[in-house]
């Protein structure tokens, strides 16, 4: 191909390209976006804003443990008393979507005799329920019904907030004013004024630790003593990243 023929089919190349909308957007790119800098003094800070609620949930869990030297029996005792369980949780009005099977196992139990093998000796089935009650103040009387019903192992009570968004955005618009305040008080000190907000980030909102679990109860002790749950006050926090400029 000549040098004119050449130059002919770039310029027909060219005609072609740019009539293809998709290729010519391709080609022309709007220029990369640029973080602006800061012409002042930076200011980092990290502040954490809290707000205070009382739990209005308490989930506990609940279930039964039996043993039998057979394991089908083992299952079945456990399977009957947890039946009953069951039947208690709805009798009190607890609603279906508050019951979840959390955990079903079966396991051999052996007995260890030194320089003997182990000896099998029987199971052990467990079969427990996470229960969310929604009457904090009542599920201590719930968990004494369980009892008698045949529950032998309760565990918790882990307590939170059924709709946690508003006491987290109330710690979030605390954290700005708490970083807003510090940021004038840096900027008072250094004989400085504010200029803006450079950038705000979020590490994230947390509630304070629950009690700790209730230990394994014992049916008889528990059937005899009167259950009381508190709920108490829990905190909610969120932590902010935030960058001032300062002149």
């Amino acid at each position: 191909m000549g040098r004119f023929q050449m130059n002919r089919f770039l310029f027909a190349l060219a005609i072609g390209t740019s009539a293809l909308p998709g290729v010519a957007q391709a080609q022309v790119m709007p220029p990369a976006t640029v973080s602006q800098s800061i012409s002042g003094t930076r200011l980092d800070l990290s502040v954490t804003g809290e707000s205070t609620r009382v739990p209005d949930i308490a989930i506990i869990s609940a279930g039964v443990v039996t043993r039998a030297r057979a394991a089908a029996a083992a299952m079945q005792e456990n399977a009957q008393r947890m039946e009953r369980v069951i039947a208690a949780l709805r009798a009190v009005g607890i609603a279906e979507r508050d019951i979840q099977t959390s955990n079903i196992s079966l396991n051999p139990e052996y007995h260890h005799q030194e320089n003997q093998p182990p000896r099998l000796t029987g199971y052990t089935a467990s079969n427990q329920v996470n229960i969310r009650f929604r009457d904090i103040r009542n599920s201590g009387r719930v968990l004494d019904v369980l009892v008698v019903q045949g529950a032998n192992q309760i565990n918790g009570p882990t307590l939170t907030l059924d709709k946690p968004q508003l006491a987290l955005d109330e710690a979030r618009a605390n954290a700005v004013a708490i970083g807003g305040a510090r940021a004038q008080l840096y900027a008072s000190a250094l004989r400085m004024q504010v200029v803006r907000v450079v950038s705000l980030s979020e590490s994230g909102g947390y509630h304070s630790p629950p009690p700790q679990p209730m230990a394994e109860r014992d049916g008889m002790a528990m059937a005899q003593a009167k259950t009381e749950i508190l709920p108490g006050e829990q905190k909610h926090q969120v932590t902010l990243s935030m960058v001032f400029e300062l002149r």
